[in-house]
């Protein structure tokens, strides 16, 4: 591997001094007060329609300015998911558009139906609790199949959670191996191969329930007005999109909006939706532009914002005596709840990823996937964008046939992984694909450090109550959204006077270390120092280059080619400036360290003294500056392992993870320190998702039970082993500097290396994560073994 100057440097990140004093300024910090409250007014029904408000006594509420409801906003309904707008030749490609600012139709429980708004936010809590509201209250569905079952009635739903998709069907796909494949197998179907008697045959059913984001920082946004333009300050993860949907829920042209995106305490996913901006813009415009600020509380963002979407998988799979898989089908469905936010792309990367993670051998494969419209409360994007709840299907299935037939479950799967050769069949052009793998390296990391086959000949033979287990993983993500959707980013770079470089972005930093990785990058392209790299991490619409935002793990390979191709174009403007001003210099320039150096090594001029030159020359003074926007049609395949080393208590129906390593194939690092830490909080993640979290709604009213920190159970750090991170290094040819998706992928596989670990202990198959307590016990106690 070819060896950089700045990318693979473990540098400290760039924001950390400011993160750790206290002088970094998060939205709330910025906020000029006082100023105006805004708070919302939600339902309290699941599902209906709002008859009639009266805020007669919320607005004598001393400090109380106004009080808007659902019958006084703009009729018009707009997009909330986080992704690129398109234009009109492909505007199938389009969010859907299945929101309003408020609504008299009644769609979760919670709704937002009003807003108040005050001089604080004593009188808003007053004034809420004063105000009346008749409700015609309809029966609540919050099982998707039972909503499309009701759907599928003649005519539709009597009451379609969206007027707009009468059989509450979001969307429908199907991925099928091809009937002249089949063919030439000798047989009409995926069914017939799976059933052939010649192989061994299994069929499970499992399911994923919601889990919540639960960072630090809230959703909270504040709005004013300033030369007739909205100025939006919030802590969103897609400036960009703000901005747009901002225009399009008030109907005003797109730059009559400024979004400003500060320090973020942290997303996940959940903003990557548009929440309460665009009410909070609305709300400004009505009360003649002084600043209203919107923070919602810690209840409302478990129940009004987006969390990971449920999910329920039937899987069948057939396969020999050699360890080879033959067929596999899977059937999922999902929950979107009232709203569609990012709809049926969740759902469609579980089954791609329970694709691609084991098709090396099987011959014929079907993945089918529902997404329901239900009364329950809307999801949307989280860590890993559906891949998790995919990869527990896929690992369920191989751990159980493992399991059954004796096999070790490394092997097993070792045998059927993808390899640098897969291609996916069913993406066009083929840009779904495995430049490089390591997932063989990747395992013998993991097996050396969890101790596999001595643990396993350790464990073997255990009874009593306390029990131990190693389990194992393996996860695939695929990097950026390519060609399923736009990937576009723009870079800035400029020589400052001293010879440092000014980086901007319109990517965001949201707390995993963009900003870091991109000054790394645009030093490497450039042939300057990352510590003479200063990047702006506001992001502010009227002036920061465009970028759809962070998601997809994409911003390292598709805003990273930005940087690269933007100082690739001013390091040769800087070298051409060089030749101006000294053209007796010898030979072809080059840039090292910060220094312009000719053909022999030899110093010509420091970037300093060029920089100064540039700004102030008599006669030709320039600021040397590139801005470079990119396409990028490519796309990478990541990968990994977890193994885990458990110990299972079954009366207490408690797991322990004594130790656990997420080992990544990830491409070149730009930074290991960094990539180091998103593993250890994707394994958090991936622990919390696997053993305690779960945001709990009755199905009869679709109110989410557990809104509080107290309720909705997350890891804490006596909860969490040492979390142990590696990796292995093989560039892939698509990326900027060989890289490819490390974000989301460590949040992929702990949960199902768990379960496969308790699998090992007691030999109880558990298919509905997180495996509770309240879960195991019962699983336990059906096996008779307490």
């Amino acid at each position: 591997m070819e060896k950089l100057k700045e990318v693979g440097r473990p540098i400290k990140r760039v924001d950390a001094a400011d993160k750790v004093t206290g002088r970094a300024k998060f939205t709330d910090d910025l906020c000029p007060k006082p100023c105006l409250e805004a708070k919302i007014l939600h339902s309290t029904i699941g599902n209906g329609r709002v008859i009639s408000i009266d805020a007669s006594e919320a607005l004598k509420v001393p400090g109380v300015v106004a009080v808007f409801t659902c019958f006084d906003v703009p009729d018009i309904v707009y997009p909330v998911g986080g992704h690129p707008w398109y234009a009109d030749r492909d505007a199938s490609h389009r969010d859907i558009a299945d929101r309003k600012l408020l609504d008299d139709r009644v769609r979760i429980y919670g709704d937002n139906i009003g807003v108040v708004v005050a001089e604080d936010t004593v009188a808003c809590d007053r004034a809420l609790k004063l105000i009346k509201v008749e409700y015609e209250e309809w029966p609540v569905v919050y099982d998707p199949k039972e909503s499309l079952a009701l759907g599928a009635a003649e005519g539709g739903a009597e009451h379609p959670v969206q007027d707009r998709k009468p059989d509450n069907l979001v969307a429908h796909t199907l991925a099928v191996t091809s009937d002249d494949k089949l063919a030439a197998l000798g047989y009409s179907s995926v069914e017939d191969a799976i059933n052939d008697p010649a192989y061994h045959h299994v069929s499970l059913h499992m399911e994923s329930r919601e889990q919540s984001q639960v960072h630090i920082e809230t959703c909270t946004s504040y709005c004013y007005m300033e030369n007739n333009k909205i100025v939006c300050v919030s802590s969103t993860q897609i400036p960009h999109v703000v901005r747009r949907v901002i225009g399009q829920a008030l109907g005003i042209p797109w730059g009559d909006v400024r979004v400003i995106k500060p320090y973020i305490g942290g997303g996940f996913g959940t903003k990557q939706d548009v929440h309460y901006e665009p009410l909070n813009a609305w709300v400004c415009k009505m009360v003649g532009g002084r600043c209203v600020r919107m923070e919602i509380s810690r209840e409302e963002l478990f129940w009004d914002t987006s969390g990971r979407q449920p999910k329920s998988f039937d899987v069948e799979a057939s396969w020999d005596d050699d360890m080879n898989l033959h067929a596999r089908k899977i059937c999922a469905y999902s929950n979107t709840g009232g709203y569609g936010h990012h709809g049926h792309a969740l759902v469609l990367n579980s089954v791609n990823s329970f694709r691609w993670l084991y098709h090396t051998q099987e011959k014929a494969v079907r993945c089918e996937a529902y997404t329901a419209y239900t009364n329950g409360p809307h999801t949307g994007a989280m860590r890993a964008y559906g891949v998790p709840e995919g990869n527990w299907a896929a690992e369920c299935l191989m751990g159980d046939i493992a399991y059954d037939m004796g096999w070790d479950g490394v092997e097993f799967r070792l045998k059927n992984v993808y390899t640098d050769q897969f291609v996916d069949e069913f993406t066009p052009g083929g840009v779904i694909a495995a430049h490089t793998c390591a997932i063989p390296e990747c395992v013998e990391k993991g097996k050396a450090y969890i101790e596999w086959d001595k643990k396993k000949r350790e464990y073997a033979n255990e009874t009593g109550p306390i029990r131990h287990g190693v389990g194992v993983s393996f996860f695939v993500y695929k990097t950026a959204v390519a060609p399923f959707a736009l990937e576009t980013a723009t870079a800035a770079v400029t020589l400052n006077q001293d010879g440092t470089i000014q980086l901007q972005m319109g990517a965001t930093e949201i707390g995993q270390g963009a900003d870091t990785v991109f000054s790394q990058m645009a030093a490497e392209a450039i042939g300057v120092r990352t510590e003479d790299v200063h990047i702006v991490s506001f992001q502010d619409t009227d002036v920061t280059p465009y970028d759809t935002g962070a998601y997809a793990s994409r911003q390292t390979y598709v805003s990273g080619t930005a940087v690269k191709k933007a100082g690739e174009t001013l390091r040769k403007k800087i070298l051409d400036y060089a030749r101006f001003v000294y053209p007796n210099a010898q030979g072809e320039l080059t840039l090292e360290d910060g220094v312009v150096l000719d053909a022999l090594g030899h110093k010509v001029v420091d970037l300093a003294t060029l920089g100064l030159d540039s700004y102030y020359n008599m006669d030709h003074a320039c600021q040397l500056h590139a801005h470079e926007t990119i396409n990028v049609h490519t796309n990478a395949i990541a990968g990994g392992c977890t193994f885990a080393d458990v110990t299972v208590d079954m009366p207490l129906g408690k797991v322990t993870v004594n130790k656990i390593i997420n080992v990544q194939d990830s491409g070149r690092l730009i930074n290991p320190k960094l990539v180091e830490q998103q593993i250890h909080g994707g394994m958090a993640q991936g622990i919390g998702y696997g053993l305690f979290e779960e945001l709990q709604v009755d199905p009869k009213t679709g109110r989410v039970l557990n809104p509080t920190l107290l309720d909705y159970k997350i890891p804490t750090t006596m909860d969490l082993p040492d979390l142990a991170a590696d990796f292995v290094e093989k560039p892939d040819p698509t990326g900027p500097y060989g890289n490819k998706a490390v974000g989301e992928t460590p949040a992929i596989s702990p949960a199902a290396a768990i379960r496969d670990a308790i699998l090992d202990a007691t030999g109880c198959k558990f298919y509905v994560e997180p495996m509770t307590p309240q879960r195991l016990f019962e699983g336990f106690k059906e096996a008779g073994l307490i």
